[in-house]
């Protein structure tokens, strides 16, 4: 049998090629450089091949070396998941669990979820990562991240998803200004209006889009901000009007604002919000269990009557009250 390269060693290539410097590339995997430097020269002399170029310049990663690099990565994930199936058959919920989160969610929900996950799964050991959705999903196919807490509809394929609950929409606006008069607001109504909306990467701007069925053309002329944050201060300071979703709401992102809410009309647009994780990952049991804790969180922060009278004395009706009313 063939002498096998160790996981040690497919992670050395691995650092290296993500870091192309032997000092920060044994840094990442806790190591001196001259241990990590041996690690890849034994395992060329395994292969017989070289996989690295070696100049007092730069690094560089052969093209054979390229393509070692992406076995290596499927093999160490593999290996990942070795142990976390033993993990979760041992105690579900424990351990490291590294978790992505968009920030149009981020700032909403954490205050609100973290306190009680930890108590109802004392051995989990979160890390968070706050970033756009596209980059979040880089993460997760890459298996830096073990799953991710997104909005949907967004196309993602190879993924698997547990759906948290809706997101419904509503529309915040200047306490003066005429769409505030209406106890409702229909799609049509938002025309002669400047919407205030998130730059282009944010998937919360293209869900606000679809609720609009905003064509490209107009698509190009709202405002633009760079955080859901960002938006509501102009929707505040006079600029025009924004949808915002209502998990921002109940969580207090209007405080202070003097802005007022009313309810869209119809069948109220949503998003879904979901957890998402690879489809070959061995914990899927551990993740839907996940999703369903933080449904129950979701729910309960959304459907409290504690936000009713926030953001200037504005009282939106809820889901149903805002159907019978349009009736």
């Amino acid at each position: 049998m063939p002498y096998l390269p160790s996981l040690r060693q497919l992670r050395y290539l691995c650092a290296l090629a993500e870091h192309r410097h032997f000092g920060r590339a044994a840094e990442a995997c806790f190591v001196t450089q001259s241990t990590l430097s041996a690690g890849l020269q034994e395992m060329e002399q395994i292969l017989g091949v070289v996989l690295v170029e070696r100049t007092k310049r730069r690094v560089m990663v052969t093209p054979l070396g390229e393509e070692v690099v992406r076995r290596a990565s499927q093999v160490l994930r593999a290996a990942e998941d070795i142990v976390e199936l033993a993990q979760a058959a041992g105690q579900p919920l424990s351990g490291p669990l590294r978790l992505g989160v968009i920030p149009t969610i981020a700032p909403y929900l954490l205050p609100r979820l973290l306190s009680p996950l930890k108590q109802q799964f004392p051995l989990l050991r979160l890390y968070l990562l706050e970033d756009r959705t596209a980059r979040l999903l880089d993460q997760l196919s890459a298996g830096h991240l073990d799953a991710a807490v997104l909005a949907l509809p967004y196309d993602a394929p190879g993924f698997a998803f547990a759906e948290i609950g809706e997101d419904p929409f509503l529309l915040a606006c200047p306490a003066d200004h005429p769409l505030a008069e209406q106890p409702i607001v229909s799609v049509e109504d938002l025309a002669g209006s400047q919407l205030l909306l998130l730059e282009d990467g944010h998937c919360l701007r293209q869900h606000a889009l679809a609720v609009c069925g905003l064509a490209a053309g107009r698509a190009g002329e709202e405002i633009r901000g760079t955080s859901l944050q960002t938006v509501i201060q102009m929707a505040a300071s006079g600029l025009g009007v924004t949808l915002l979703p209502r998990l921002a709401v109940t969580a207090g992102a209007l405080d202070g604002t003097g802005l007022v809410l009313r309810p869209l009309a119809g069948d109220p647009p949503a998003r879904r919000l979901a957890l998402a994780w690879r489809r070959s990952s061995p914990r899927q049991a551990e993740f839907v269990r996940l999703a369903a804790f933080v449904a129950t969180v979701v729910d309960r922060q959304c459907n409290s009557s504690a936000w009713l009278g926030a953001a200037g004395g504005a009282e939106p009706p809820l889901r149903g009250q805002a159907e019978s009313a349009s009736s």
